[in-house]
C-alpha cells in the first residue's frame, strides 16, 4: 500500500483501513508472544501501514480545516 492509493480513499473508508490494520496488529503481537509467528517482518509493514492512513487522515482534516 502506498500513500499515493491511499490519497484517493475517502475519510470514512481510511478509519477502516486503520481499524483493520489494528486488529492485525493485535493479532500478530499475540501470535509472536506464542511463538507462533512466522512472517515476522509482517509486523513491521502493519505498523508502517498503519502510520500512513494516519498521515493521510491528518493531512485530509488539515486541507478541510483551511
Amino acid at each position: 500500500m502506498n500513500a499515493k492509493e491511499l490519497r484517493d480513499q475517502s475519510p470514512d473508508q481510511l478509519r477502516e483501513k486503520l481499524a483493520e490494520l489494528k486488529k492485525e496488529a493485535f493479532n500478530l503481537r499475540f501470535q509472536q508472544a506464542t511463538g507462533a509467528l512466522e512472517n515476522t517482518a509482517r509486523m513491521r509493514q502493519v505498523r508502517r501501514d498503519a502510520a500512513r492512513v494516519k498521515t493521510v487522515l491528518n493531512e485530509q482534516a488539515r486541507a478541510a480545516a483551511e
